[in-house]
């Protein structure tokens, strides 16, 4: 091993399989059908795709290790990832062949041109971060197929503009898939209706972005406080607010997840890993670390 992790986009993600004929945007939507035993086999690597993710399993059953976390995906579940995210799969729990998926890939640049409702769609349901994978049956399983399959058939189609039309499609498509998320957690720490709570939810998901992207080399609130023009003890209301978390223990988490992915994937030292990483020394890491998992890094390695 010599690469720990790879970042992909939709134009790398989709030469793991070559042949298969998507539907697709360029390099910023793409819809497929895919097998494991054909397509998939690239994706038993973590990488860390940047844009967002959508995984929908036709048949099979299989285990998928997102940010190091393990969840079961089969028939009929729906994954969704953010960009970011660390994807492996890490179990194959059914024969191969039998394996199939519907996969749906969006760039970041293309999501920014869905226009939405942010107060009813994020109605504090922050919990997607915890929980990317929703079983899916009767109504809300036909609903679901029919909006892949009407994605697929716009994209395939000569429609002049089939790019616009599938924007108010998929801007449909992000309340369903919020409207699903938020039967699953009917507490909502955040009020819709309140401007404030929109307020807290932007700036947490503004947070989580600077943080997936510096994460490795900065670990100081003052940092993502300058970066969002707000003080640092303002930041750290806000994210608390928002998430029940602390800023720093997102900060924390993020490192935390970074570290345990170079020592599982790689064979780089534990020396280099501090050094990526901007620990002052090792015995700060080790320190870091073992407050975090209870382990040293050495031991983690080896379990």
């Amino acid at each position: 091993m010599t690469e720990y992790t790879q970042t992909m986009d939709i134009k790398k993600f989709k030469t793991y399989f070559p042949s298969v004929k998507g539907a697709e945007i360029g390099d910023d939507f793409f819809v497929a059908e895919l097998t494991y035993g054909e397509q998939l086999k690239g994706l038993n690597y973590p990488c860390r795709f940047d844009g967002y993710l959508a995984i929908f399993c036709l048949e099979g059953d299989v285990d998928v290790d997102i940010n190091l976390k393990t969840y079961n995906i089969k028939a009929t579940a729906l994954m969704c990832t953010v960009p970011g995210n660390i994807i492996r799969i890490s179990a194959v729990n059914s024969d191969i062949m039998k394996i199939r998926f519907i996969l749906v890939a969006l760039s970041k640049e293309y999501i920014s041109r869905v226009h939405f409702d942010m107060a009813k769609l994020f109605s504090g349901n922050v919990n997607f971060l915890d929980d990317p994978v929703i079983p899916l049956s009767g109504e809300n399983l036909r609903i679901c197929r029919e909006y892949l399959e009407l994605c697929a058939d716009l994209l395939s189609s000569e429609i002049a503009l089939k790019g616009e039309a599938t924007l108010s499609l998929i801007s449909s498509v992000f309340y369903v898939l919020g409207s699903l998320w938020q039967n699953r957690a009917p507490h909502s720490r955040l009020d819709p209706a309140d401007n404030n709570s929109l307020r807290v939810k932007t700036v947490f998901d503004q947070f989580i972005k600077l943080v997936t992207d510096y994460h490795t080399s900065e670990r100081r609130m003052a940092f993502y406080a300058e970066k969002l023009c707000l003080s640092p003890k303002y930041l750290s209301k806000l994210i608390k607010e928002a998430s029940g978390r602390s800023a720093p223990d997102w900060i924390d988490s993020f490192v935390v997840l970074e570290a345990k992915n170079m020592l599982k994937y790689s064979d780089i030292s534990i020396k280099e890993i501090v050094y990526k990483l901007h620990f002052a020394n090792q015995s700060v890491f080790y320190k870091f670390f073992k407050s975090h998992t209870g382990m040293t890094p050495s031991e983690y390695r080896n379990s």
